[in-house]
């Protein structure tokens, strides 16, 4: 199964080199970050709903903690659910949590 990343999917044009960039920004779930490969992705890309500062609506959004309620409704979030079934991370401790265990073993 090919799994893609939020700006794949989404078309937002704010991965490095993305048509948008000069207009609105790097998009920080794009850039190297703690949370590379929880849920498969690249980078935050799979993960964007718990990254401050990604697209949504046109509009470029705040912290988890005040955009969460309107990602759950996103489809990209559900498919990404989808793809990843009992392995799903939604949220930033669960992703802290299990990359410590895995420093641990």
């Amino acid at each position: 199964m090919e799994r893609r990343n939020c700006w794949e999917v989404m078309k937002c044009g704010r991965q490095p080199g993305g048509e948008n960039v000069d207009k609105l920004g790097l998009c920080s779930a794009a850039l190297p970050n703690e949370y590379d490969g929880v849920n498969e992705g690249k980078h935050g890309g799979r993960f964007c709903w718990a990254i401050a500062g990604t697209l949504c609506g046109g509009e470029v959004q705040g912290t988890y903690s005040k955009k969460i309620l309107d990602c759950l409704h996103c489809e990209f979030l559900k498919q990404v659910e989808k793809d990843e079934g009992k392995n799903f991370i939604l949220t930033p401790q669960k992703a802290i949590s299990i990359r410590e265990s895995k420093r641990e073993t």
